[in-house]
């Protein structure tokens, strides 16, 4: 049974109020579906300065462009960052006009207005806030504001509005998140009805007139100019009817509609695709190379394992390599394959790349030239990127989920234990990834936080330092922190190699990527790079590490002969 979606009521009032024109702008737009579960309800208020004629049209403009372009940001971004960057844009071109009317027409030329906005998404409300308009919340009967206005006082008689949209080429946005439970009221007004009415009457009008939104809305607006208001205003009320427990996506959906596929064996078909053979099994999933005849296109094959059948959540998880894959474009990572024709299993299905593992590159090439591992790891940094842009962390960096082709370029694969903050801030139900490969796994990750983009670093970190040594930074104590005495346990060996010998600032950069502490890595994977490529100042000015800490096994083997030849030649001369 598919879980109950999330279930609003709205209701909506506007007024001029004693004003010749309405300068106030207000919208709503409730989704269906994944859109829906994936980036929530909107609601927005906007109060256009009345000192400038065109306040009206930039408070209409940047209602609309909220309602429009917050839809056509990422899935994968969370609320906060698709809500930001959506108005900082609004803001730069209502300031573009705010400038082009000004110079030609004066001070009453400008697009200037406050903006309040509302996403529900899942069981969380999204606030964002600039100007002087309320954004409440009636819980159990009881009113709470739940944003400041950002008004300057200058004496008891003399207040000016400290920021808003359209006002400077920057704006600062206040952002705040709420948990949301059944029957919650939250009201949206602009400051012509929210200075008008005590919290206190407001709360006994929302709590007569709860049956009848609209309504509701028109009484607080009667309600404020009765109690002298001379501006304009709008009120927005939103109920809470029905939060999900969990909620669908596109990806979920798959793994609530499909059966997983039969066993599937060589040459045998499913939905049209030939099985050319197997390539790789472990107990998540079962990998194969498939032909589309349609298409003559060699594609991988990604079904679940038996272990995963039972479980429906953890089956959704499954289905993050193929969302993933679809949402992020980059050269350095594999594409999802689309088929263009409906499915009737469960499966991913990804583009097949032509080449081997950067695992089977090291054990073929065990000491690769330090300029080769440059120009691997600033393509595996490409493709990691690509994948924080759109907050996305891979949380299973490992030389098995990084590919090579036949022309040297990388590309990753295997976004199973991916950390999306578009779905992490909504209701769809996802385990905690299950932890790959435990060496490449940041300590951090090991305590149980969520991966991020400082443990990509710290597995990026560990890769380069086993592409240049063959072996781990911490060795095997890497993989087993199991509490914080464990993580300031652990200890670097500094990178070595025999047969071509590393810079002393090459491991500066490597113990840097790879400090147990997340805040003491790189601020940006860029830093990293560049330090691999140029010798960084603080690196050079490090006093040289004695033996025993850069090669403690070395240090005590070469005492141990030592002491072993004064002990022989003590006995000689006794």
């Amino acid at each position: 049974m598919r879980p109950a979606p999330l279930r609003l009521s709205v209701g909506q009032w506007s007024d001029r109020g004693q004003k010749e024109t309405n300068q106030d702008f207000h919208g709503a737009l409730i989704p269906q579906g994944a859109v829906l579960a994936l980036k929530g309800a909107s609601f927005a208020v906007a109060d256009g300065v009345s000192s400038s004629r065109f306040g009206g049209e930039a408070a209409e403009i940047a209602v609309k462009s909220f309602l429009t372009d917050y839809y056509c940001t990422s899935d994968a971004w969370s609320v906060k960052t698709s809500a930001r960057r959506v108005l900082e844009a609004t803001n730069s071109w209502l300031f573009g006009q705010t400038r082009a009317r000004t110079r030609g027409e004066g001070a009453d030329g400008g697009y200037v207005t406050t903006f309040s906005a509302l996403v529900i998404k899942g069981r969380v409300a999204h606030l964002l806030h600039v100007g002087d308009g309320v954004i409440g919340r009636l819980r159990q009967g009881a009113f709470e504001p739940l944003t400041e206005p950002h008004r300057v006082v200058l004496s008891p008689a003399e207040t000016y509005l400290g920021r808003a949209l359209g006002a400077g080429a920057d704006v600062e946005i206040d952002y705040r998140s709420v948990a949301l439970s059944e029957g919650d009221l939250f009201v949206l007004a602009t400051d012509g009805a929210a200075d008008h009415i005590p919290w206190r009457e407001l709360s006994a009008h929302l709590n007569a007139q709860a049956g009848d939104l609209d309504l509701a809305a028109a009484r607080l607006v009667a309600a404020a100019k009765a109690n002298g208001s001379d501006d304009n205003l709008t009120v927005q009320i939103i109920r809470i009817d029905a939060l999900p427990e969990s909620d669908a996506s596109d990806m979920i959906r798959a793994a609530q509609d499909f059966p997983p596929p039969p066993p599937l064996d060589a040459l045998s078909e499913i939905d049209g695709l030939r099985i050319l053979r197997k390539l790789h099994a472990n107990a998540r999933s079962h990998v194969y190379l498939v032909l589309d005849p349609a298409t003559h296109r060699r594609l991988v094959l990604k079904a679940p394992a038996a272990e995963l059948c039972a479980d429906p959540v953890l089956l959704r998880r499954f289905m993050m390599e193929e969302w993933v894959a679809r949402r992020v474009s980059s050269p350095h990572i594999v594409p999802a394959a689309d088929l263009g024709r409906a499915r009737s299993y469960l499966y991913v299905l990804l583009e097949f790349v032509d080449g081997q593992s950067l695992r089977q590159l090291m054990n073929d090439q065990p000491e690769l030239p330090l300029e080769t591992v440059r120009t691997l790891l600033e393509q595996i940094v490409a493709g990691v990127r690509a994948l924080h842009r759109k907050e996305i962390a891979h949380g299973d960096l490992r030389p098995e989920n990084i590919l090579i082709d036949g022309t040297g370029g990388v590309q990753l694969i295997d976004f199973g234990s991916a950390h999306v903050a578009g779905i992490a801030d909504s209701a769809i139900a996802l385990p905690p990834a299950a932890l790959g490969a435990l060496q490449y796994a940041a300590p951090e990750l090991l305590l149980g936080e969520p991966p991020g983009r400082a443990s990509d670093q710290f597995a990026i970190g560990v890769i380069a330092y086993e592409l240049l040594t063959g072996r781990l930074p911490y060795g095997a104590a890497g993989g087993k922190v199991r509490s914080d005495k464990n993580r300031r346990a652990l200890t670097y060996q500094p990178a070595t190699r025999a047969g071509q010998p590393l810079p002393a600032w090459i491991n500066g950069a490597l113990r840097t990527a790879t400090d147990p502490l997340a805040r003491r890595r790189y601020e940006a994977l860029s830093e990293f790079l560049a330090d691999l490529r140029a010798p960084n100042p603080r690196f050079l000015r490090e006093r040289h590490a004695p033996l025993i800490e850069r090669n403690p096994l070395r240090f005590w083997q070469g005492l141990c002969a030592l002491l072993a030849a004064l002990s022989l030649f003590l006995a000689i001369r006794g």
